[in-house]
């Protein structure tokens, strides 16, 4: 192996400002190069994870940037991850498997049993590949994080990383959100700053004028790139796209997006697809006017089951499965749809009552299920995978298997899996759209998001710095 260089760091002014796409693109570039490089992310907190081929969780953002730097996907690439599942607890997942008593640590304890595992994991990577590629998380100028910090500047200053901090113009403010995060970082960290970068530009770049001068005296750093608003039908790292709304005509499919939501990106075969119109629900309202609902997995079953019961979507979901049209569950989904959910170690919200929908009972377990999954179906090869407490039995002989044995369950028109990433596989969505007696246009997702990472990389390497 050739010598190492830096690692690169992405930091941003803010949350959302772009920094997990571009860590994800300076990595298809350099693989596309024939660099051997990795990404890295000390924390992320997030409901959308992936399970690596050794059964282990990391965030779904590093997961992605793996596939794009082509490397496989390792814990080591974000050992430490956090799970919201209530307004003030997340779950903490060291090394891809839960620590639950770091998770009942305070915010500010866990930095000396955290900081020595994220060292060893950046350690180890930096051991195994030329290049590594680091994000950090929300802004490094949350001034009142900096005592806990183990993914920001700690990291920067730990490898001596060459730094980049990006803020998102479409926001507006870019100039002041730059010049002020800089002003808060210490003097050692400001020497760890390359370039600053401006993200999601749309417009003419003639209307900077000379802001960027300005910004390089009082700093003494360049802008060194002003990258474009680039759409893109990648994974999110932690959100959804709600913007969409019934269309008449269309194959309307209802996504009941409750609170605490999970692996939503599982769902982007269905949002970018033509032929079907995903809707999230959030409120109550009529559902019969869907030709479909599914609901998604959740991090707490039990709170998403009170959300339905506290706005009446849990009668809409009763009333709509008299209808004989599809209902889908994913894990958590296929939890609530049950008669009930037993949480006798108060991992998330207690006993609950499901909708009593499908004839199956749920009991939440201490070991958490993650694994990848291939097998056949209908003649084809199907890729999945399990993130899931919960141990489902079948209470009734109208209840049949489903898919997979022990994985899935199907009685008259609700069908439930534990298993994710199902419309990844076209044969998976074909079924789906036959069943809605829609077009079956379905498409390999894993080679889809190959191109759209070529896409981003081309695009870094018009208006990136590299």
């Amino acid at each position: 192996m050739s010598v190492k260089n830096k690692p690169i760091m992405i930091l941003g002014c803010t949350s959302d400002a772009g920094k997990s796409l571009i860590v994800t693109a300076i990595c298809r570039l350099l693989a596309n190069r024939g660099v051997n490089v990795a990404p890295f992310k000390a924390q992320n907190m997030s409901n959308n994870a992936a399970i690596t081929e050794d059964g282990l969780e990391i965030g779904r953002a590093q997961y992605l940037q793996a596939i794009a730097a082509k490397v496989t996907p390792s814990a080591l690439m974000n050992p430490v991850l956090l799970k919201p599942s209530a307004e003030t607890f997340s779950q903490v997942i060291i090394n891809g498997k839960v620590d639950t008593e770091i998770s009942n640590m305070p915010w500010m304890a866990r930095k000396k049993l955290l900081w020595p595992k994220v060292l060893k994991a950046l350690t180890i990577l930096q051991s195994e590949h030329q290049q590594i590629v680091i994000e950090g998380a929300g802004s490094p100028a949350e001034i009142n994080l900096r005592q806990g910090d183990i993914v920001n500047m700690s990291v920067a200053l730990a490898c001596q990383a060459d730094v980049y901090l990006v803020s998102d113009i479409d926001r507006g403010g870019s100039f002041a959100h730059l010049l002020g995060t800089w002003s808060c970082l210490a003097e050692e960290e400001q020497k760890l700053i390359k370039g600053f970068v401006l993200n999601k530009f749309r417009g003419d770049p003639k209307l900077l004028g000379n802001a960027m001068d300005w910004l390089e005296e009082k700093t003494g750093i360049p802008t060194v790139a002003n990258l474009p608003y680039h759409r893109h039908q990648l994974p999110e790292e932690d959100s959804f796209r709600l913007g969409t709304t019934w269309q008449h005509g269309a194959i309307n499919v209802a996504l009941i997006y409750y609170p605490y939501a999970s692996n939503m990106d599982e769902f982007d075969a269905l949002t970018y697809q033509n032929d079907v119109n995903l809707v999230p629900v959030q409120k109550n309202q009529d559902l019969s006017v869907f030709d479909a609902v599914i609901l998604p997995g959740s991090k707490n079953s039990g709170k998403s089951l009170a959300f339905l019961q506290e706005t009446g979507l849990d009668k809409q979901i009763q009333q709509f499965s008299k209808t004989n049209k599809l209902i889908l569950g994913i894990c958590g989904g296929l939890q609530i749809l049950g008669n009930s959910i037993n949480d006798p170690l108060k991992l998330e919200d207690g006993n609950k009552q499901g909708l009593d929908i499908i004839d199956l009972s749920t009991t939440l377990a201490h070991d958490k299920a993650t694994l990848q999954r291939t097998f056949d179906w209908v003649g084809e090869k199907v890729e999945a995978y399990e993130i899931h407490h919960g141990e489902s039995v079948v209470l009734s002989e109208a209840v049949k298997p489903f898919i997979n044995d022990n994985m899935g369950w199907q009685q008259a028109n609700i069908y439930t899996s534990y298993l994710h990433g199902l419309f990844d596989n076209a044969v998976f969505y074909n079924w789906f759209m036959q069943q809605l007696g829609a077009a079956q246009n379905g498409i390999s997702w894993k080679a889809h998001i190959d191109q759209e990472l070529d896409k981003l990389a081309d695009m870094f390497e018009e208006h990136g710095w590299l």
